[in-house]
């Protein structure tokens, strides 16, 4: 009996993997690339490209949690201006975190974003 499936090689492509990390940057120009073009990316080259499945999954679930913190700490405003000095927490880890791990990709580390809730696993 024959079988008809096929086998999907995977490339290794470290540069796309720092384009990926380095897209949530986005975010700072557009207001909302940094989580649509990861998503686009990582879905569809998931099966093509060796670690792109590890990498997209931990920048999206730090992409949703970067929202999810900053949705949470607008009413933290009132409260003495804690949520002004978390917003800018949140603003600095959203911009030295991918540069790091866009390092971290191009010599073939895995990803590590502090924080970052798990959605998507």
């Amino acid at each position: 009996m024959e079988s008809n499936y096929y086998e999907v090689s995977m490339r290794r492509d470290n540069q796309l993997l720092v384009v990926t990390h380095l897209c949530q940057l986005l975010t700072c120009i557009t207001g909302f690339g940094g989580l649509i073009v990861p998503l686009i990316l990582w879905a569809t080259q998931k099966d093509r490209v060796e670690g792109m499945d590890a990498h997209g999954k931990a920048i999206i679930n730090f992409q949703l949690s970067i929202i999810i913190y900053s949705i949470l700490s607008i009413p933290l405003i009132l409260l003495f201006g804690l949520g002004i000095l978390l917003l800018i927490g949140i603003g600095l880890l959203s911009i030295i975190l991918p540069i790091i791990n866009a390092i971290k990709a191009s010599n073939g580390e895995l990803p590590s974003y502090p924080l970052s809730l798990n959605f998507v696993s």
